[in-house]
């Protein structure tokens, strides 16, 4: 379970300084709107969010009239009823993205680079779908074919997040490598997925060196021993999307809106970055800086 305590102090914390300046550059169209008041804090809403995450409570709605109106009373005396902190779900977005970027990792000039299916619906149900009909497509990869998106994201050697881009399914992995690389350095390893000449020439000159297996018909290259073993060691990413599927549930079929979508999806990667051990190399270097040791 998650540090309940620690959470909010720092999600409070940060909304303290987030909300006046988000408010004072919010535009208005001039028309006289009624806004309803909430009694519970944005920072206990995002609170409560996030912790979801770290629950094993498979639905949302389970969760919360469950355990929290249950157990977390006292913890959040002003707590309102389930269908109205839905609604209150989708206020929280802005916020919670804002937050999840001051939780991303230090570059550490050895990163991981890879992409995971969202799915939003059965394949059966696609040609039905309606909600995210503009936003979602069809996209492929080892199961076969999937309806919905693609979560991209880049590690470090400790696991930890440093960038993440949501897109169609049908978008190929290299596209946002460029924009999400910016301001990393280093050594970056991805699948055959990322294999491109111009993206390597383009990461090339920003210091960033990308790093792939190479398919069957592609020439050996020789590589220094420390790049052909971390080469072996990119599952550490797909660790990292397995435990945000299974764990933090950052996919399931039961959306009603693309807002909640989306904050279920942010608070999840939000509710990864608090995990005490999350999945790492380990790596210690030896004094003359050429040999790990510990992988």
């Amino acid at each position: 379970m998650i540090d309940l305590e620690r959470v909010f102090c720092e999600v409070d914390d940060f909304c303290q300084a987030f909300e006046p300046q988000w408010h004072q550059q919010l535009l208005h169209s001039g028309e006289r709107k009624r806004r309803k008041t909430s009694s519970l804090s944005l920072s206990e809403v995002m609170t409560i969010i996030i912790a979801f995450h770290r629950s094993n409570y498979r639905t949302f709605k389970h969760y919360y009239t469950g355990y929290v109106a249950k157990y977390w009373r006292g913890a959040f005396p002003m707590l309102v009823s389930y269908p109205r902190f839905v609604e209150l779900m989708s206020s929280a977005l802005i916020p919670l993205c804002s937050y999840l970027h001051t939780r991303k990792g230090q570059v550490s000039g050895i990163g991981f680079i890879d992409s995971t299916p969202i799915i939003v619906c059965h394949r059966q149900r696609a040609p039905t779908h309606q909600l995210f009909r503009k936003k979602s497509h069809w996209g492929k990869h080892s199961m076969g074919w999937f309806y919905g998106f693609k979560l991209h994201l880049i590690i470090n050697d400790e696991g930890e997040l440093l960038a993440f881009k949501l897109t169609p399914a049908n978008v190929d992995e290299r596209q946002p490598v460029p924009e999400m690389t910016r301001g990393m350095f280093g050594k970056l390893f991805g699948d055959k997925g990322y294999i491109s000449q111009p993206l390597f020439d383009l990461l090339f000159e920003q210091d960033l060196q990308l790093i792939t297996k190479l398919k069957k018909n592609m020439k050996n290259k020789l590589l220094p021993l420390f790049d052909k073993i971390l080469t072996r060691k990119r599952a550490l990413i797909e660790t990292v999307n397995d435990q945000l599927k299974n764990i933090s549930q950052i996919e399931h079929t039961r959306h009603r809106s693309i807002a909640n979508f989306m904050v279920n999806l942010v608070a999840a990667l939000i509710a990864y970055t608090y995990q005490d051990k999350k999945p790492s190399l380990h790596l210690r270097f030896h004094p003359d800086q050429s040999l790990p040791i510990g992988i």
